[in-house]
């Protein structure tokens, strides 16, 4: 950005990022340092008149001056910039006050000292509001200023806000668009989205900028370039910034009004996104209306970039095609197509050229714009033909039929077709832009179907055996199309594109019986297109596809068969020409990955007419490789290889030459004797891999760069971890890449390298990391140790071989011991056994032991086995007796029992040490256990037994010496509770009469208990309930519903639980299902008593039918305007209300009333009034006198001197005051503005302004407004000079 390095000094990297730093000494002494920022200073958007602060923290020994300025020059203005430090503090300030629009500038802090400087930019933009974003301020009073801020807050009150956008955007989504959009779009959004409070977005704004800032600092270093969505002419949608990533690794995701759309990296998806370096560009391919929306870049969680796709920049589309149209001759055809946006351009074709419109055609669009109308009026055989409208990206055609009688047609022949011609030639067609004569006077009939006819490309198989099928050939070859008929009729015409086809068309015509050919013996791609055969009324069409791929010249390809041979450092410029009727895109590749997008930035590739070039500015070794470029087009593709050496010479060392044929012209060598370089070091990554007994073995690829020498063998080195010192191991042969290294110690860790060895000595080293040889595998634990036999001398034990890698190899176990509780393990013998059973003497009689086993193999002892259970080193014992007194105890759970049982006799210490019990079904003959190990009580739950099944159940006692009899019960044992009479369960909300509104549905829940489960019956007034009522029962619970309540829903229902044993339970309530009831009838009003009022109402039709109910009456007067009660309750169809004052209008309300609610209201049709009779009265009314606010015209806000260059707009405003209104008159050097067409004046609300659209030299001059009315007349004058540009 600023002054280059000298030379020999490299810049240093600071911590910061955007700070550079330049040494400028060679050797910095100890203990000082160059200058480096700590903290660099932010950068800020600030509304204007605000003051903006910059903070820069620096370090460095000796203490660094620190200096500010900006792109315009130094800030020497100490009223505008103050700088400042604090004398022992290592930050610095710049504040500058009062910002304006011109203060928005990139500023720069150099930090310098003896050994060097850094540096670091920033930037301050200035948010200028209203008319001052349109125009640089001029220098000028700052009184001025004042009184023209306090002008535009006033113009910002009185302005009225724009009309609410058809379509609005979410809320985050607009502000998310306004933090990256340019400075000069805020508006235009705001204006968009119904935003009125500019001041507020900016404050807003400026808050959610900064903390995006923060939340983008997690993982972006810089975002730079930011382009907003634009559409191409090809109809693709892109947008592109660049950014510097943190961590490569890290996803950066692409959102669509909020939501997460996928993207490929190839031109193949919808979205797609190509990266260049730290360029991302994005495109949105074929595009449609409903891509319009608000699009999002986010690197994780973080959004880093915003911007709009609006629907009117899409391209429109065609929604309804156009469509094929017939119509007798002379009359009227009709074309419509229906697009996707409107498109003021649209343009309408015949036979491709565009259609000038006259009297024969009519041209419409409907009011929306999107459908087009093509009237063609008095069809003819001239008209028939394609039509086509074209709107821009996107077109559609279809083919107009005239269909003209018997000897009219497609079936007509060759005669009548050059009859038809001729006259076609006679007639002309001026209606088509650039056809005229010559393409009038062409001898070809044009072809569409006919009515009746298929479309399809196989024709009508009702008269062909065979029709025309699709064919493809490549270019020069020959291709024949073939139909056959069903029955001769006659010999056919040949139609392409529409177009009949004759012998001087290069074609051939064959016929051999019902079959018809048309060959073409050197297919070119001018001939592809649609063929149509016509026979009579039938026809049958295909297509014809001409592959027509790019050709390289023979000449070219021989010469890159050979390698090419270039020397280091010097330009490389490789051309291939290349011909192709197609457009060419080219595709360049080195080792089969595309050069454009690698890692070289400098590598250039043009696209030229007819040639594609590939300009590498200074080739290296690294260079060479296989390359190959790809030509492709809509015919095909064309592929070329070859090979490129880059050789890279030192100076003659007089032992060998080689001639300059070997380089490829135009960079020849001279003659001079040369030496080749040491080759490169081999392909890694080098692969290091434990091979176990065998060693290490090592893998390697050859040098990309053998240094022009054969290679004569490979140095295989190694180092062990913690040394510094490498041992050679092996030099493996040219051909071989790979090598054993079986000399390493197991459990060390080795690093090795590999170097190419050739005439010119050892190259570079491929060095791998460190590896850890890994020692063999040992052999598992063993099983837990079983007691087969235990005395009071010894113990004998027995284990299973362990499993696993190591287990293969047993040289013997090794048995261990400890006392039960200890912690010590001793072991028993001092050899391995090689038998699984080992018997243990030598024990303390009475103590408890635990045993366990551990396996040795050649590679060492394993990990111990698990320990055996704790056993006694004393003599066998006797088994216990039987249990005695075993019964059920609890049977109150249908899942569980609980038995109860005596301990055994007890005879010579035979002591029951625990219990076992055991259970078997009624359905089953096997014997299983309740528990795990033993019960030490009397008593046992067995649980999750299954209801009602029957269980033989049996209690063993057990101790050291094995296990007793076992005692059974004698019969089988169910796990079912004792029965339970049905009762029902009442609580406090139980009631025995519910009343229901109607409509309303009806759940009535009944609780009980019974064991077994009850049949549950419900009865309504004695009988089945009716269909539509349902009814459940579970679990102790039975509910009755009716989804909706009806009046035949009434009655007394009854429910009724039945036990197996005959035992019952009734339980009843009642059930009143009501509705609100209907609107009196009218209200009647007569004076019974003076001073009162009698309301009598006609009653509701539901008192009739018994139904008890209620009325209130309700009052409202004209001197109190709300309804209001006067009476409730009522039982009568009359009310007299007292207290009724003359002059008083009343109004009445009934309403009838029940349990459930009231009813509509009844109002009177007339007030009730009493009139009342009033005394005359006079009124004097006060005489006022009306102030004089006549005032003669002066100047509140007066004219201005104005400094302005030629072309700028120039508007005078001044404010006056006076009544009546004065009428200002301008004058310019004593001359009268009021007919002068170069300009006009405006008057609101007695703000006058005069507008110049555009000054001149000769609009210099004093101008004067004359304010006049009766009382007299103000003058206020200013001079206008205008500049030239060059001033």
């Amino acid at each position: 950005m600023y002054s280059s390095y000298p030379p020999g000094k490299t810049p240093k990297k600071s911590s910061i990022p955007g700070v550079s730093i330049r040494q400028l000494v060679d050797e910095i002494p100890e203990g000082c340092s160059t200058p480096d920022f700590k903290q660099k200073p932010v950068t800020l958007a600030l509304p204007e008149g605000k003051n903006a602060i910059f903070r820069a923290v620096v370090c460095g020994e000796p203490r660094p001056e620190v200096h500010w300025q900006n792109t315009k020059g130094d800030l020497s203005n100490s009223s505008k910039y103050q700088i400042s430090s604090a004398p022992d503090s290592k930050e610095h300030v710049l504040q500058i006050n009062k910002l304006t629009g011109e203060d928005s500038d990139l500023y720069r802090c150099t930090a310098v000292n003896a050994f060097g400087e850094a540096t670091c930019s920033v930037r301050l933009t200035v948010i200028e509001v209203g008319f001052r974003k349109n125009r640089k301020r001029q220098k000028e009073p700052q009184e001025d200023l004042r009184t023209e801020l306090k002008d535009f807050r006033k113009m910002l009150k009185k302005r009225t806000p724009p009309p609410a956008p058809d379509k609005k955007m979410e809320s985050a989504q607009v502000w998310q668009l306004l933090m990256t959009a340019d400075r000069k779009d805020y508006e235009k959004i705001c204006m968009q989205h119904g935003i009125v409070d500019f001041r507020g977005m900016l404050r807003k704004l400026q808050e959610m900028k900064k903390e995006q800032e923060d939340r983008m600092a997690q993982y972006v270093n810089a975002i730079d370039n930011l382009r907003h969505i634009r559409v191409t002419k090809e109809g693709v949608a892109t947008f592109d910034l660049e950014l510097d990533l943190k961590d490569l690794e890290n996803k950066i995701y692409l959102y669509k009004d909020g939501e997460m759309i996928p993207y490929g990296f190839d031109n193949q998806t919808k979205h797609c996104l190509r990266r260049l370096g730290k360029r991302y560009h994005f495109l949105i391919q074929d595009l449609r209306p409903e891509d319009a929306g608000l699009y999002q870049v986010m690197v994780e969680d973080a959004v880093v970039f915003s911007t709009e796709l609006e629907a009117s920049t899409i391209p429109p589309r065609v929604v309804v095609p156009l469509a094929e149209t017939r119509c007798e001759e002379q009359g009227d055809a009709v074309f419509e197509c229906t697009l996707s946006n409107p498109c003021p351009n649209a343009t309408w074709h015949f036979q491709h050229r565009t259609l000038r419109l006259g009297d024969r055609y009519e041209v419409s669009v409907s009011p929306d714009g999107l459908t087009h109308r093509l009237v063609v009026k008095g069809a003819s055989c001239s008209d028939m033909g394609l039509y086509s409208l074209n709107a821009g990206l996107h077109a559609s055609s279809a083919w107009l039929m005239v269909e003209g009688g018997k000897d009219k047609g497609p079936q007509t022949t060759d005669t009548e077709h050059r009859l038809q011609s001729r006259r076609e030639t006679q007639e002309g067609r001026p209606d088509v832009c650039g056809q005229g004569q010559d393409a009038t006077q062409s001898p070809r009939s044009r072809y569409k179907p006919g009515p009746g006819s298929s479309t399809k490309a196989r024709g009508s198989m009702d008269h062909f055996s065979r029709g025309l099928v699709d064919t493809e050939v490549h270019q020069g070859e020959a291709a024949i199309l073939s139909c056959t008929l069903t029955s001769d009729m006659g010999p056919g015409t040949w139609f392409k594109d529409g177009v009949k086809l004759t012998a001087h068309d290069g074609v051939i015509f064959e016929q051999d019986g019902l079959t018809h050919r048309l060959i073409l013996t050197h297919a070119e791609g001018t001939q592809a297109g649609r063929y149509t055969f016509v026979a009579g009324r039938q026809h049958t069409e295909a297509s014809l596809t001409v592959q027509d791929p790019p050709t390289i010249a023979p000449d070219v390809t021989e010469t890159l068969r050979e390698p090419l041979v270039f020397k280091a450092g010097k330009p490389v410029t490789l051309k291939i020409p290349f011909q192709s009727r197609l457009p060419v895109q080219a595709v360049w590749r080195k080792d089969g990955e595309e050069v454009v997008g690698s890692n070289r930035r400098d590598i250039q590739v043009a696209l030229g007419d007819g040639y594609t070039r590939l300009c590498l500015p200074s080739v290296c070794r690294k260079d060479s490789g296989q390359y190959s470029v790809t030509l492709k087009s809509d015919g095909g593709c064309m592929q070329a290889e070859f090979t490129l050496h880059v050789i890279d010479l030192t100076h003659w060392r007089g032992d060998r030459n080689m001639p300059s044929s070997s380089f490829s012209d135009p960079f020849s060598f001279c003659s001079s004797p040369w030496v080749l370089r040491q080759a490169s070091a081999p392909q890694g990554p080098l692969e290091v891999q434990d091979c176990r007994r065998a060693g290490v073995c090592l893998r390697w690829r050859p040098p990309r760069d053998d240094g022009g020498q054969a290679i004569q063998h490979y140095v295989v080195e190694r180092r062990q971890a913690g040394r510094s010192t490498w041992l050679k191991v092996g030099e493996p042969p040219p051909e071989s890449t790979s090598f054993t290294d079986a000399s390493v110690e197991q459990g060390r860790k080795y690093a090795f390298r590999v170097r190419t060895v050739t005439s010119e000595g050892a190259g570079d080293a491929l060095e791998s990391e460190e590896v850890l040889v890994a020692p063999e595998d040992l052999p598992g634990p063993p099983s837990a140790p079983d007691i087969l036999s235990a005395s009071s001398q010894s113990i004998t034990l027995t284990w299973a071989a362990p499993r696993g890698p190591g287990s293969a190899h047993i040289l013997g176990y090794r048995v261990e011991k400890r006392k039960k509780g200890s912690n010590t393990w001793v072991a028993v013998n001092e050899q391995p056994v090689s038998e699984r059973r080992y018997t243990v003497a030598d024990l303390r009689q009475g103590c408890q032991h635990e045993f366990r086993v551990i396996a040795v193999a050649p590679s060492g002892p394993g990990e111990p086995g698990p320990p055996s259970d704790a056993v006694f080193a004393r003599d066998p014992m006797r088994p216990p007796g039987p249990v005695r007194d075993l019964r059920v105890t609890d049977r109150t759970s249908n899942t569980s029992i609980t038995l109860s049982w005596r301990r055994p006799d007890t005879q010579d210490n035979d002591e029951a040490h625990g219990f076992i019990v055991e259970l078997c079904g009624s359905h089953s003959l096997q014997w299983s256990p309740c528990h795990v190990g033993t019960v030490p009580g009397t008593t046992f739950t067995a649980k999750g037994l299954r209801p009602q099944e029957g269980y033989l159940v049996r209690v063993t006692a057990v101790n050291d010496g094995g296990h007793g009899p076992a005692t059974s019960l004698d019969s089988l044992v169910h796990a079912a509770p004792a029965t339970v009479c049905p009762k029902f369960l009442m609580g406090y909300s139980t009631k025995d009469s519910l009343m229901v509104r109607v409509g309303d549905s009806i759940r009535v829940p009944v609780s009980f208990e019974a064991t077994p489960m009850p049949e549950v019956t419900w009865l309504k007034d004695g009988l089945p309930l009716p269909k539509r009522s349902v009814t459940t029962v579970k679990d102790g619970l039975t509910q009755l519903l009716i989804p909706a309540a009806s009046l035949s829903d009434r009655g007394r229902y009854t429910v009724m639980l039945r036990h197996p044993q005959g035992k019952e339970a009734v339980y009843s309530f009642s059930i009143r299902v009501a509705a609100c009831p209907q609107a009196p009838g009218s209200i009647y009003l007569r004076e019974n008593v003076p001073g009162t009022v009698t309301v009598q109402w006609e009653p509701s039709p539901d008192e009739a039918q018994g139904i008890p109910l209620h009325y209130t009456v309700l009052m409202r007067s004209s001197s109190h305007g709300s309804w209001h009660e006067v009476a409730d309750r009522v039982h009568t169809n009359h009310f007299t209300f007292l207290g009724v004052l003359p002059g008083h209008e009343y109004h009445f309300r009934v309403l009838a009333k029940n349990e459930l609610g009231a009813s509509k209201p009844s109002d009177t049709s007339q007030p009730w009034c009493i009139p009342r009779q009033r005394e005359r009265f006079t009124v004097k009314t006060p005489i006022y006198r009306e102030p004089n606010l006549s005032q003669k015209p002066r100047f509140l806000v007066g004219l201005r001197t104005h400094l302005l260059p030629q072309g700028c707009e120039c508007r005078m405003t001044c404010a006056v005051q006076g009544s009546p209104r004065p009428q200002v008159t301008w004058f310019r050097n004593d001359q009268s503005l009021d007919r002068n067409p170069a300009l006009y004046s405006t008057d609101v609300l007695s703000v006058c302004s005069l507008v110049i659209p555009s000054v001149s030299l000769k609009d210099s001059g004093e101008y004067k407004a004359v304010a006049r009315n009766p009382l007299g007349q103000a003058v206020s004058t200013a001079t206008l000079i205008v500049t030239e540009y060059n001033s």
